[in-house]
């Protein structure tokens, strides 16, 4: 799932705690420890947090990806993608 962290967030939403706001930032990551080959993990963030949560990753030592989130919309008459 992209989106927040935990099974309870919202698509599209900052994963930042206590964070409602809509997500502008994709932030992949690996722990090195636990994610073998290409396995990443991933965040989102809104402007004011992308900073915050990719620093909190880089102080661990974790590999980072930072790019613009693109939501994928669907069409809601037959769940394709467009």
């Amino acid at each position: 799932m992209i989106g927040g962290i935990g099974a309870d967030a919202a698509p599209d939403v900052c994963s930042r705690a206590a964070c409602r706001d809509t997500a502008t930032w994709r932030i992949d990551w690996q722990n090195p420890r636990i994610h073998t080959g290409e396995r990443w993990k991933t965040w989102l963030a809104c402007d004011e947090h992308v900073e915050y949560l990719r620093g909190f990753l880089e102080a661990r030592s974790f590999p980072v990806r930072v790019a613009p989130f693109e939501p994928v919309t669907t069409d809601a008459a037959t769940g394709a993608e467009p």
